[in-house]
């Protein structure tokens, strides 16, 4: 990828400005270009395998995701477009609408013809990006085509007022539809009832503080950012509704005081939630901020977190020896691919360049990058909606999500975990494995752990967060066990506790920790003031787990297929055993990366049992600084006292 020199005066930190930006964008279409099919109606990208929509789908989804970056790139840039792009998606609707078609594959003779929608069909999202994106660049396309090819356009794009989303983010897909048709006059009716319907739906999903659960009643994840926020708040920008923009704004800028919290000092996100492949679009909400005048962020942050974004991935092999985006983290990783992600999935990411919309005179490109929230100072930030607790330390740039409310569990069943939701903790240096517990605490029974299926959140404030779950095997409940814990964290620390009741005595408990990745691990076990299992990779990040009650053994144990950050994987696991009635187990965790600042001695942990069934644990941290915590199956309750 050929980019302007860096100018480390303007950009002391990712060295990106704004001219990065556009040569990256048009590197990246410039790859894409050579997979267009005839009259550049579908995009076909090379790739594993095709998404289970076909590959017709697929070739849309290429015209339409590119489109999106080929809008951006032209729109940011007052309609200049050297390039010829407009002419060629231009061509391409003309084409691909002449004659929609239900046929999944690319039939002899016809590869031209786009899919038609219909309930719950991927054409839906795909005319969603297309009606957005002629919006944005109304001027040097959608004005300039006969009225009809406009006529019959329209007519496609009005399957989305028509036909049934998913009970999710889909909703907004009819909702971008209809504010572009209502704008340009077709179906102006069902247009608007279409946005009012996705916007009525917003209503119910929201849950205070920014945040938005994704259809199912607690599934939070990065479409919070890069559709349930991106999504209205543009459609109101666009549309210069003021009272709308005030509403959505308002929420949007709540979202960013904890969200921006989330990117680590290098760049990257948090590895949560499903569509990773999406990378950088998590920057969308950050510059949609900007682009309202709705953020808590100054300018220099704002970029320095979305350049910072754009640049670890590019950085790390996101783009292929043919420029592609592939679907993965940094390169390709398979296991967090979803059956609906096709070839081209990856170019949601192309929400990431919301930026260039903003002038080149806007004080985010022209301001000098200040720090990211997790470059500043340590930082611990309880999120009651989500139920998450933040935890980020400023000397190595880590951030990390203790998870105490987030499942991505069916409103009317229980279905297996998905480690993406259902892990104790999430960061940005490490992802789970598929196959150890890692970040997770269950019983074990038959050499099967338990998973956490739907959590119950019990609150998160100032260093703190706690839940409370049914385990469960299969789907399926263990009769009268519940468990219940806590993660408190200061500085890179984190006490995880757990009460389990109802579970028969002798039952095997099983805590796992952090899975470090890299090209290759070196694991380590001893005693310190309690067993303890270290992990450390080739470039310093390191793990550890210690042993502080109920639970009495310490191993290290490899993976057998890396993660995503790594092909090489280990993590510490603690073991014990339940007891007579309710039982405590404690143990210590940390994670650090390169640079960190390690204090000379650990957290000290003291557990107390209580006359009610209870325990007081008191967790005194290397800096003097105290929590204490009181828990009972099904409770917990936590203060902080000054050093």
């Amino acid at each position: 990828m050929q980019l302007p020199p860096e100018d480390r005066a303007l950009s002391p930190y990712t060295g990106w400005t704004r001219a990065h930006w556009e040569a990256a964008a048009d590197s990246m279409l410039a790859a894409v270009q050579r997979y267009a099919g005839p009259h550049h109606a579908l995009i076909n990208l090379p790739g594993p395998r095709p998404s289970w929509s076909g590959r017709r789908s697929d070739g849309l989804e290429g015209y339409a995701r590119t489109f999106q970056l080929a809008a951006l790139r032209v729109a940011g840039a007052a309609g200049e477009d050297p390039h010829g792009l407009m002419e060629r998606y231009a061509e391409g609707l003309v084409a691909g609408t002449r004659n929609p078609t239900t046929e999944r594959d690319l039939a002899d003779g016809d590869l031209t013809s786009w899919v038609a929608i219909t309930d719950r069909g991927q054409a839906m999202v795909e005319a969603s990006t297309v009606a957005l994106c002629l919006r944005l660049t109304r001027p040097w396309l959608w004005d300039l085509l006969d009225d009809g090819v406009c006529e019959r356009a329209g007519r496609w794009l009005a399957g989305a007022l028509h036909h049934e989303p998913n009970d999710n983010n889909w909703w907004l897909f009819p909702l971008t539809v209809g504010g572009f048709l209502a704008e340009v006059g077709i179906e102006t009716e069902a247009a608007r009832a279409a946005v009012d319907r996705g916007l009525e739906k917003m209503e119910q999903w929201y849950l205070g503080d920014g945040w938005y659960t994704d259809g199912r009643p607690r599934a939070f994840d990065h479409y919070n950012g890069w559709a349930l926020h991106l999504l209205p708040v543009l459609h109101a920008h666009l549309a210069g509704d003021a009272v709308l923009t005030a509403a959505y704004g308002e929420r949007l800028a709540a979202f960013l005081d904890s969200y921006a919290a989330t990117f680590g000092a290098d760049g990257a996100p948090i590895h949560q939630g499903r569509s990773l492949s999406y990378r950088f679009g998590a920057a969308a909400a950050v510059w949609a901020g900007a682009l309202t005048g709705r953020t808590p962020l100054t300018p220099g942050s704002t970029r320095r977190i979305a350049s910072g974004a754009l640049r670890y991935f590019l950085d790390r092999g996101a783009l292929d020896d043919r420029g592609l985006l592939t679907l993965g983290w940094h390169g390709p990783y398979a296991p967090l691919v979803q059956p609906y992600s096709g070839p081209a999935s990856p170019y949601w990411a192309a929400c990431g360049f919301l930026g260039l919309l903003l002038p080149a005179d806007h004080p985010v490109w022209t301001a000098t990058e200040e720090p990211a929230p997790a470059e500043r100072s340590d930082r611990t930030q309880g999120l009651p909606a989500p139920g998450w607790l933040i935890q980020s330390t400023a000397a190595d740039g880590v951030v990390r999500l203790h998870n105490h409310g987030s499942d991505d569990q069916p409103r009317d069943e229980v279905a297996p975990d998905n480690p993406l939701y259902s892990a104790l903790a999430h960061s940005t240096v490490t992802g789970p494995t598929t196959d150890l517990p890692d970040n997770h605490f269950g019983l074990e029974i038959d050499g099967v752990i338990s998973e956490r299926g739907r959590i119950e959140p019990l609150g998160a404030g100032a260093g703190w967060a706690a839940s409370a779950h049914r385990p469960s095997i299969g789907g399926r409940p263990l009769p009268g066990a519940t468990i219940t814990s806590l993660t408190i964290a200061h500085g890179a620390d984190e006490v995880r506790c757990h009460v389990v009741a109802g579970a028969p005595p002798g039952t095997a408990v099983v805590h796992g920790g952090w899975a470090v990745t890299g090209e290759r691990v070196e694991p380590n076990v001893w005693m310190e003031s309690g067993p303890t299992g270290r992990v450390v990779n080739e470039r310093g990040v390191q793990a550890e787990a210690r042993c502080i009650y109920g639970l009495d053994t310490a191993v290290v144990v490899r993976s057998k297929d890396g993660t995503a950050f790594g092909p090489a994987a280990a993590l510490s696991m603690l073991r014990g055993a339940t007891s007579e009635g309710a039982c405590l187990f404690v143990g210590a965790f940390r994670l650090d990366g390169p640079g960190a600042q390690r204090a000379a001695a650990p957290v000290e942990v003291t557990v107390a049992t209580l006359p009610d069934s209870g325990w007081s644990i008191t967790a005194t941290w290397p800096d003097g600084k105290v929590h204490r915590a009181t828990m009972r199956a099904g409770s917990a309750d936590i203060c902080q006292t000054p050093a």
